[in-house]
């Protein structure tokens, strides 16, 4: 499954879904991470917004729903699963 984060240094909620992300031991990631300071186009449209994730897919990039920060290394896990199956 590839996972497209985007994110800035210094974004703890982003460092947070990230190190959560590579706790998850049952599936088989692939996260590439997007600093929204190196592209003025990612800037502009996640600034107020970070961290966004996206799900690559043979359709395209599908945003994946914001979750708590609170979440579980084992919910996210699932979520991203279920996510997945649509």
């Amino acid at each position: 499954m590839k996972l497209v984060l985007y994110s800035k240094k210094g974004c703890h909620l982003c460092e947070g879904l990230e190190e959560k992300l590579r706790e998850i031991d049952d599936l088989d990631l692939e996260i590439e991470i997007r600093d929204i300071t190196t592209n003025e186009q990612w800037f502009e449209l996640y600034k107020y917004e970070i961290p966004v994730l996206f799900m690559n897919t043979s359709k395209g990039d599908r945003p994946i729903p914001r979750m708590s920060p609170r979440i579980s290394v084992a919910q996210l896990s699932k979520t991203l699963k279920k996510f997945n199956e649509q």
